[in-house]
């Protein structure tokens, strides 16, 4: 990273196939970071955070060192759910429906392309949020018996 909220390329990696993937969408430099937008309406934006940079960001995930952060629109009556979860998820205060996620080591990248897909679904015209249907379950995992009875991508 050379620059302030500068995204590690692997994330952008993961981000950009199901953000680009939706009807209409494109991909623009934000403020700092990057984002995604469905004609004027932001439904992805990503960054990395310095808690000494940006401290608004910073104080509503409740960092103490830097952290790629993800905020995206919620449907108002999933947001609730998803809080009560605890981390990755925090509530930024600008915008009702507004959520954050911090993207680490442990990021569910299935459930971050649900949540974009419900993104856009809150931005874009209901034309085009028609054209998109629920996510699809994932479909690399099979339940395994042998596998301690848990999901497993390896059979």
């Amino acid at each position: 990273m050379t620059a302030p909220g500068d995204v590690p390329p692997e994330v952008l990696d993961r981000l950009r196939p199901i953000c680009l993937g939706l009807p209409e969408t494109y991909e623009e430099p934000a403020w700092v970071g990057t984002r995604w937008r469905i004609r004027k309406r932001t439904i992805a934006h990503v960054l990395t955070v310095d808690p000494d940079r940006q401290p608004v960001h910073a104080r509503a995930a409740a960092l103490d060192q830097p952290a790629c952060l993800l905020t995206f629109r919620s449907p108002l009556d999933e947001i609730a759910g998803l809080l009560g979860t605890g981390h990755p998820f925090y509530k930024p205060d600008w915008a009702p429906n507004v959520l954050g996620m911090i993207l680490d080591g442990n990021t569910d990248w299935d459930e971050v392309g649900e949540l974009l897909t419900e993104s856009y679904c809150v931005m874009a015209p209901k034309r085009l949020a028609a054209r998109v249907g629920p996510p699809a379950p994932p479909t690399s995992s099979i339940f395994c018996p042998a596998c301690t009875g848990a999901a497993c991508s390896r059979c």
